[in-house]
């Protein structure tokens, strides 16, 4: 897997992702039924994961090209380009990660055997998603339209898992090359049931897969006798597993990555401490494998995928928030990389879902019982999704709301019109005092977010009602709904950095009341509280040093 060395902007218009081996194990995605969701919505998500990586958001508009005209491919992970394919008569509107059909695509690397990368191919996966996007009108398409490409162009990256929806299906995809000399890619594609929930996050999910259910499951046709020609399989058909086969699993892999999917699994079915000797890594090939998908044991809601991207272990053996590596304020984070020397042994951290190097997170909510103007919003944040509040962006929007693609700024160039820069900037108050001042932004992006969701109904009935009077008007409505929900994030963001640095400056805390720092008699600020540390902590502190800061 290869490291980004420059920023990228992708042709989806977000910053391109990056991994390195267990450095950097990035990208978490959860897929949900349509029937597994509170209202019918069938999901997707996406918290694109990287060191340093900038999010923008750019809307790409439907376009007609000239018989002849070339596309360009530039390669997401490096920016190098690999040259060129005809582009197609119509292409679609696409905003992020959707398109005007409601066709979703996100995506999580597992890199897998690092000989099957094709150093010849010319579409990498960045612009394998872009294209599909701009391509298809169903889920079955994009994967008909990506495996196509990928067969006449050559596949320039290593493996992938893609999660790709459409108000009907939810798909699980995973692909990856063959390597040099050899054009094109194994793959295997696998519908999650309407009312199951899956979810993958840098290592490979498929494992045994129906050969004989076309409906459900569409793979490769030399998805098995490939494996058995480069000696990676020697079974029985049945037996075939593509993520033995094509990304066999060692510690990172499960730790890192699919330690991720037991949590989410976990938040929301009983019974997955049976997995756990599974998902700690050590018992591989003695533990049976999670499930590549579950029913729920409720019905899951927007937020609740919001809740579930936000998640730390908590309350799980992998917490870690209750020992030393969290800090005075126990804060749910640990510096990268993930792994560390210390006297000749290697030791790591946890990487759960939710983590400070995310450059945006997704949410797209898919609808069928509305037209695909107003079925289809992409949740959307700029940071990591613990530290933000999540707005929504309706696919039928015709522009991106201006702090998602704020041209003056980039990774090395700050600007206080840009959401990535002005989350980031709060954020990074936050971490060194998490227990302390994370309740603040608490408030405030659940307060924000509970207001855009108790809204969506109205604004979608209005919205509605004026498709039925002409389809442009409904379209005009929702883009300045996106680009207001934006922009009063942006607002109470800016608010909340400006309190918090008031509030809590200097490691005091200036007490409030009624909403309103307080004053003495003669008019200045109130003396500070000084907290200090934590009983917790003061004893941490003890343990290490004895005697030396006792008062005689």
């Amino acid at each position: 897997m290869k490291r980004m060395k420059t920023l990228r902007l992708l042709v989806l218009g977000l910053s391109a992702l990056v991994l390195n081996g267990i450095d950097a194990a990035a990208c978490t995605s959860f897929l949900v039924g349509k029937a597994a969701s509170t209202d019918g919505s069938a999901f997707i998500t996406y918290n694109a994961d990287d060191y340093g990586a900038f999010g923008r958001l750019i809307f790409y508009p439907a376009a007609h090209h000239a018989p002849g005209t070339m596309r360009r491919i530039v390669d997401g992970d490096t920016n190098h380009n690999l040259g060129e394919i005809p582009e197609a008569a119509e292409t679609y509107a696409v905003m992020g990660n959707i398109n005007q059909y409601q066709v979703a695509i996100t995506e999580t690397t597992f890199g897998g055997r690092a000989e099957l990368v094709d150093t010849a191919g010319t579409i990498d996966y960045v612009s394998l998603m872009a294209i599909a996007l701009q391509r298809s009108k169903t889920a079955r398409e994009a994967i008909h339209v990506m495996t196509s490409l990928v067969q006449q162009y050559g596949y320039a990256s290593s493996g992938e898992s893609f999660s790709i929806a459409d108000p009907d299906e939810v798909w699980i995809m995973e692909m990856i090359g063959k390597g040099s000399g050899e054009r094109g890619a194994v793959w295997v594609a696998v519908r999650i049931p309407d009312d199951c929930i899956s979810a993958h996050a840098n290592q490979s999910r498929i494992q045994q897969f129906a050969l004989d259910d076309k409906e459900n499951v569409l793979y490769a046709p030399d998805v098995i006798t490939f494996a058995r020609k480069k000696g990676y399989f020697s079974g029985e058909d049945k037996d075939f597993s593509f993520s033995k086969a094509y990304a066999p699993a060692d510690f990172s892999a499960i730790r890192f990555c699919e330690t991720r999917v037991w949590s989410f699994f976990n938040k929301w079915v009983k019974g997955m401490d049976k997995y756990l000797d599974y998902a700690d890594g050590k018992h591989i090939g003695t533990a049976a494998p999670m499930p590549l998908y579950v029913k729920p044991d409720c019905k899951l809601s927007v937020h609740d995928l919001m809740v579930s991207n936000r998640d730390h272990y908590e309350g799980t053996p992998f917490d870690i928030t209750h020992d030393a590596g969290a800090g005075p304020y126990e804060a749910p984070y640990r510096p990268t990389p993930l792994t560390w020397e210390y006297k000749g042994k290697t030791y790591f951290n946890e990487r759960p879902i939710s983590t400070q190097q995310t450059a945006f997170t997704v949410i797209a909510q898919v609808r069928s019982n509305l037209p695909d103007e107003i079925g289809g919003v992409l949740w959307f944040g700029n940071d990591d999704p613990n530290m933000v509040a999540y707005t929504p962006v309706y696919c039928s929007a015709q522009e991106a709301p201006q702090c998602y693609n704020e041209p003056t700024a980039d990774g090395v160039t700050f600007s206080w019109k840009s959401a990535f820069w002005l989350c980031n900037w709060v954020a990074n108050m936050v971490y060194p005092r998490y227990s302390q001042i994370f309740p603040s932004l608490e408030a405030v992006r659940d307060s924000l977010e509970a207001d855009f969701l108790a809204r969506q109904p109205e604004v979608e009935a209005t919205a509605l009602g004026l498709y039925r009077q002409q389809p442009e008007l409904a379209r005009k409505w929702l883009t300045d709904y996106s680009n207001s929900a934006a922009q009063l994030m942006m607002s109470q963001w800016q608010k909340l950095g400006e309190y918090l640095i008031v509030k809590y400056n200097d490691q005091v805390i200036k007490p409030e009341k009624n909403g309103r720092f307080t004053l003495t008699p003669d008019g200045l600020g109130t003396p500070p509280e000084r907290p200090g540390f934590t009983d917790e902590y003061k004893e941490v502190i003890v343990n290490e040093t004895g005697d030396k800061y006792l008062v005689p």
